[in-house]
């Protein structure tokens, strides 16, 4: 097949692909801030980890109350002789039949009903932190998830704009071409430069879509519709704290490191709960009987409980004294790798930034689209050759790639920031 052939066919096909990708869809134009928001109230994942602390609610409540009283009937006769029968006429049957009843209460020792609460108060307290870190990892996500999505439908245009200008030019090459004043080579070389260009728009439409497909899992909005992030007009470049001032804002706010802290707790008020065991629980018990002894009707009441001879909760008490030893030290290790990351963070914001800042006051951005613009005037009449003038598109295309990855770049490094400290840096 001829390399003209080939070029027809790749640009029916795309042609063909982006039309089947316009159907009608509901265009949902949204801020950033009004993004978040929306997450807030709508993403799923959130409203299910939330529910762990309503259970943790309920098992409090559990452990306040106190356990069932036992009820025993027994030593009812439901089998008897003749001789037996025949004595039972003599009397009143419903008022001489033998049985026994007995009521049994447990009563815990060394406020271990109390310290149990303890715990479970610290359980409720951890699921609150696990629900802090998971909505902080999820709103890093959605953020940097919006920084990309924004970063696409920027450098979208810039494709879209060389494809048609690329166009353009093509359908001047051709009239030319069948006038017999430039060769078909040429014609077939900004074909190809077409292509390449309408090839990296394909490619960066299918990251579009994983993009969107991602915010609209996290937004819980319908799969058919399409998002456009519209830009914050009132946001401001926010200046980043001391390393010190970071530190300790992570140590306040850090759902992990307040995680690992709620362990030593826990493990702390579990080694109480474990030492009080080795007090027995005493059951209380009332009971009654008819006609089982020499009493017509007996009434007598006692009491049971474990000896501790063998058993004094030996091995649970050593398990959680070592649990409370290990947690200790993994609390230390959590803040060393917190503050690390912390160190690497703020390095990667800074380093960033100042190349942003660089490439921004850099006056060639500026004059990148009328500068493209003489170049494809000057490739028309000649002033310029093919080669000349892709080079040029390269180089705008490039220039405008880097000058958009690095404004995200910036975003994402702050965001980063923003998610190691724990906390919203205002």
């Amino acid at each position: 097949m001829k390399l003209e052939n080939i070029v027809r066919l790749y640009l029916i096909m795309n042609s063909v692909f982006f039309a089947g990708n316009s159907w009608a869809q509901d265009t949902i134009r949204i801020t950033i801030h009004e993004a978040e928001n929306l997450f807030l109230k709508q993403n799923l994942v959130l409203i299910a980890e939330k529910m762990n602390i309503n259970i943790a609610d309920a098992e409090i409540i559990q452990a306040k109350v106190w356990e069932n009283p036992t009820l025993i009937i027994s030593d009812v006769n439901l089998w008897t002789t003749d001789s037996q029968r025949g004595a039972l006429r003599e009397m009143d049957a419903n008022n001489n039949t033998q049985f026994s009843v007995e009521l049994n209460q447990l009563i815990t020792t060394a406020g271990k009903r109390r310290k149990e609460v303890a715990i479970q108060k610290v359980s409720k307290e951890m699921a609150i932190q696990q629900f802090g870190e998971t909505l902080r990892e999820l709103k890093t996500e959605l953020r940097k998830s919006i920084n990309e999505l924004i970063y696409l439908q920027n450098y979208e245009p810039v494709l879209s704009g060389q494809v048609d200008l690329l166009a353009q030019l093509i359908n001047a090459y051709q009239r030319q071409v069948q006038d017999g004043n430039l060769s078909r080579a040429e014609l077939l070389r900004l074909q190809s430069s077409s292509l390449e260009i309408e090839n990296e728009l394909f490619q960066l439409k299918i990251e579009l879509n994983a993009q969107l497909k991602t915010l609209k899992t996290l937004l819980h909005l319908p799969p058919a519709s399409n998002i456009v992030i519209v830009a914050d007009t009132d946001k401001k470049e926010v200046g980043v704290p001391t390393l010190e001032t970071l530190y300790s804002l992570a140590t306040e706010n850090r759902p992990d490191m307040k995680l690992q802290q709620l362990q030593s707790d826990w493990f702390d008020k579990t080694l109480r709960l474990e030492k009080a065991q080795r007090m027995p629980d005493i059951t209380l018990a009332a009971n009654y009987d008819r006609y089982a002894g020499i009493w017509k009707n007996y009434i007598g009441f006692g009491v049971s409980f474990d000896l501790p001879v063998f058993n004094r909760n030996q091995g649970n008490i050593k398990a959680a004294a070592f649990g409370l030893e290990q947690s200790r030290y993994l609390e230390q290790h959590v803040q060393n790798e917190i503050f690390n990351e912390i160190v690497e963070a703020y390095s990667n914001y800074e380093q960033s930034l100042k190349f942003y800042r660089k490439i921004a006051d850099n006056e060639l951005f500026s004059e990148l689209d009328t500068m493209l613009d003489v170049y494809a005037k000057n490739l028309l009449n000649r002033n310029v050759s093919y080669l000349e003038f892709i080079d040029f598109m390269e180089t705008y295309q490039k220039s405008k790639q880097i000058f958009l990855e690095t404004q995200k770049a910036v975003n994402n490094s702050f965001e980063e920031l923003q998610y190691v400290v724990g906390t919203d840096i205002k």
